[in-house]
């Protein structure tokens, strides 16, 4: 069965030594030669994307990985700086892919404290590159993307018709202070990100789209999240049954807009309760595969696919069917 696997992240280290260390700690990233760093762990497979990836993949059968930066990346930087870093991370990317097209595609990197040389890159990734859409890591100077300085973004991405990926990122610094300290640090860290701060963060993110009108502004703009809906399908029916269409001034309800307007991945979540939630509130036609390589392994996702009680169609959806449409991706 063709696989494709959308949440899947790479990151070279000779890049980001362009960016000040300052930079990178003050948003609370590790230092890439940082000991205690949980990236060091994965930093061998974040940045070799060749023989060893591609043995991982055919391992558990994954047909293709959609690549996308993760860690410190060009929006740590200046308006000024970020647009270079950002061309030249997605060109390192680029070439990776043309080694291998039938295996790799890729979102692109966006320097987002230049929204408007981000709708450029965005556009020549895609048009040059033959890129996916974009990978967007949560926010950008303390910035929710309803921020009307992102308006040009969100823009570009409709009128290319390619999605916008939102991922976390780490939480910034007060939020971190106020909701995330006082615990041994490696629980503190964990907390804010992959236990919980992330997923609560991307669900509030995303539902600032809703109510901002964000959504409302740009109908045919399409949003992908991970982690079988960052919370969101559980929540849903309560977000409709306390946002009504009175109090937002909407023309359409929560769920009507999420079940247009966003798609979510598998990414990272391998439990059957998560998936028959996203599958209820979402639709089988809006789920995704993703493993979140390589901080979820490929056994891990592959495993959790063929433990799904659906019919074999709805698995060929998730599997690959809706990556398929709404990334163009060429069925080889």
């Amino acid at each position: 069965m063709r696989i494709i696997a959308l949440e899947e992240h790479v990151s070279f280290p000779e890049l980001i030594q362009r960016i000040a260390p300052e930079l990178i700690t003050g948003r609370g990233w590790p230092l890439p030669d940082d000991p205690e760093s949980p990236l060091q762990r994965v930093q061998p497979q974040l940045q070799e994307v060749g023989p060893r990836r591609l043995q991982a993949m055919d391992a558990a059968g994954i047909t293709m990985q959609v690549l996308s930066v993760s860690g410190a990346g060009a929006d740590l930087l200046s308006a000024e700086e970020g647009p270079q870093l950002a061309r030249d991370y997605n060109d390192a990317v680029a070439r990776k892919i043309a080694e291998n097209p039938a295996r790799f595609a890729g979102f692109a990197h966006l320097p987002m404290t230049a929204p408007e040389a981000a709708a450029d890159e965005l556009e020549r990734t895609v048009r040059e590159l033959g890129y996916c859409g974009a990978m967007i890591n949560g926010l950008t100077e303390n910035r929710f993307l309803d921020d009307p300085k992102f308006a040009p973004l969100l823009q570009r991405a409709e009128q290319l018709e390619v999605p916008l990926y939102l991922h976390p990122n780490i939480p910034p610094a007060l939020v971190r202070q106020t909701y995330y300290e006082g615990l041994p640090p490696a629980l503190s860290t964990q907390l804010g990100m992959a236990g919980i701060g992330w997923h609560i963060e991307t669900a509030v993110h995303v539902l600032r789209l809703v109510l901002s009108g964000t959504f409302e502004r740009y109908p045919r703009l399409q949003l992908i999240i991970g982690h079988m809906g960052e919370t969101l399908p559980m929540l849903m029916a309560r977000c409709d049954s306390i946002f009504q269409p009175k109090m937002t001034g909407l023309s359409r309800t929560i769920s009507e807009t999420l079940q247009q307007q966003v798609y979510i991945t598998t990414s990272g979540i391998f439990t059957q309760p998560p998936l028959q939630a996203a599958i209820a509130t979402f639709g089988i036609d809006r789920v995704l595969f993703s493993v979140d390589y390589p901080f979820s392994t490929n056994d891990q996702g592959r495993a959790f696919l063929d433990a799904m009680a659906l019919a074999p169609a709805d698995v060929a959806k998730i599997a690959h069917g809706n990556a398929d449409r709404l990334l163009k991706l060429p069925v080889q």
